[in-house]
C-alpha cells in the first residue's frame, strides 16, 4: 500500500494530493486569479505558490486525516511548466522531502494529467486527447512511452482562448476558457474562422488573430457568436486529428484529459464522433481535469511502485519536458 504526496504548481493552480492506493484522501488547491484583461506573470505566480503552500500542505493533511510518517514518497511536477512557478514547489517538496526523510520523485504534468484520467474513467487504451493551457497534444501508448501522433505547432488551444477571454476583458475567475463556454451557449451566428490542421499537427495563433480582428470591429456579430464560433472551430480541429488517430491506431476509446477537457461542448462534439465509430468517450470533471496535486501524487505512486525514484542530483526542473520522454514502466499492456 503506497501513500503519496503530490505538489502541482507548474501553472497558476498550486495543489497538493494525498493519494492512497489510488485513493483520493485530499486534493485542495488555490488559484492565482488576475484582473479581467491580464495574464498571469510567472514571478508573480510563484509569489503566489510560496505564499500560500505552507497553508495548503496543512488542509492537506488535515483533510486525509494523516501524519508526515505514513507517506511513503514525495512527488513533485518536474515539468513542462512555467519556470519560476515550477521552481518555487519544487524547492518546497524538496524540503519536505529532507525533511521526514522521503524519497523524491519528479513527476512529469503531462503523464499525471493521462494517469489520473485513466484511474478515475477506468479508460484501458485509449487515443489521449491532452489539451489545457499549455499544452495540446494527441497520444497513444505503445511498447513503454505515450508515443505523440499530434500537436499543435504554435500556441496551446487552451492559450489560443485564454488570449481571446483577455481581448474581451472577461473575468479569470474561475477562469478565461469557462467563461467563453458559457458566453458560446448564447451564440446565434457561426462566423467562419481559419481552420488549420496540418496533417496530425494543428495550429491556433492564426485562428487567434484573425478573431481578434472581429473582436475589435464586432461589425454584426454579438461577442457570444464569436465565442461560439472560435469553440466550434477549435473544438472540431481537436475532433478531426483524434478521429484520425483512432482510425489509425484501431481504437475505441477516447480519452480527454487537461483544464480544457472540462468543456462540456468540447466533450459532445467528441462523444458525436466516438458514437458514429462505435466508441466511447472518457472525460472528468473540474477536480481532475485541472491542475490538481492528487494527479502527481498518483502518477509518482504508479512510478515508486515499480522501483522508480529521482536521485537528488536530479531534482530539477525543466520547462520543456515532454511527454514521450518518459518511460512508463508501470504499465504492463502492449
Amino acid at each position: 500500500m503506497v501513500v503519496s504526496i503530490g505538489f502541482e504548481g507548474s501553472a497558476n493552480k498550486l495543489g497538493i494530493g494525498i493519494v492512497r492506493d489510488g485513493i483520493v484522501l485530499a486534493n485542495p488547491r488555490r488559484t492565482f486569479i488576475t484582473p479581467p484583461g491580464e495574464g498571469f506573470k510567472p514571478v508573480d505566480t510563484a509569489n503566489h505558490h510560496q505564499l500560500n503552500i505552507v497553508l495548503l500542505l496543512k488542509e492537506a493533511l488535515d483533510e486525509a486525516k494523516i501524519d508526515p510518517q505514513e507517506i511513503d514518497v514525495v512527488c513533485y511536477t518536474k515539468g513542462p511548466g512555467l519556470g519560476s512557478p515550477l521552481v518555487s514547489v519544487a524547492v518546497f517538496a524538496r524540503t519536505v522531502s529532507q525533511l521526514w526523510g522521503k524519497p523524491i520523485i519528479g513527476v512529469n504534468h503531462c503523464i499525471g494529467h493521462i494517469e489520473m484520467a485513466r484511474l478515475i474513467t477506468g479508460a484501458q487504451n485509449p487515443i489521449v486527447l491532452y489539451v489545457s493551457g499549455g499544452n495540446t497534444q494527441i497520444i497513444a501508448y505503445s511498447q513503454k512511452r505515450y508515443r505523440i501522433f499530434g500537436e499543435t505547432v504554435d500556441i496551446a488551444v487552451g492559450n489560443c482562448l485564454d488570449r481571446f477571454a483577455r481581448l474581451l476583458k472577461l473575468p479569470n475567475h474561475p477562469s478565461p476558457g469557462h467563461n467563453i463556454e458559457q458566453l458560446a451557449k448564447n451564440g446565434k451566428i457561426y462566423v467562419p474562422l481559419p481552420y488549420v490542421v496540418k496533417g496530425m499537427d494543428m495550429s491556433f495563433s492564426g485562428v487567434l488573430t484573425y478573431i481578434e480582428d472581429f473582436a475589435t470591429t464586432l461589425q454584426e456579430y454579438t461577442v457570444e457568436d464569436l465565442c461560439f464560433s472560435l469553440q466550434e472551430t477549435v473544438f472540431a480541429m481537436l475532433v478531426e486529428t483524434t478521429e484520425r488517430a483512432m482510425a489509425h491506431c484501431g481504437a475505441q476509446e477516447v480519452l480527454i484529459c487537461g483544464g480544457v477537457g472540462c468543456n462540456i461542448r468540447l466533450q459532445e462534439m467528441m462523444s458525436e464522433m466516438c458514437k458514429e465509430r462505435g466508441a466511447k468517450v472518457f472525460a472528468t470533471d473540474e477536480r481532475f481535469c485541472i491542475d490538481n496535486g492528487a494527479m502527481i501524487a498518483h502518477a509518482g505512486a504508479e512510478m515508486f511502485r515499480v522501483g522508480v525514484v529521482t536521485s537528488w542530483e536530479d531534482t530539477f526542473c525543466t520547462q520543456r519536458y515532454r511527454t514521450d520522454e518518459v518511460d512508463v514502466k508501470w504499465r504492463n499492456d502492449v
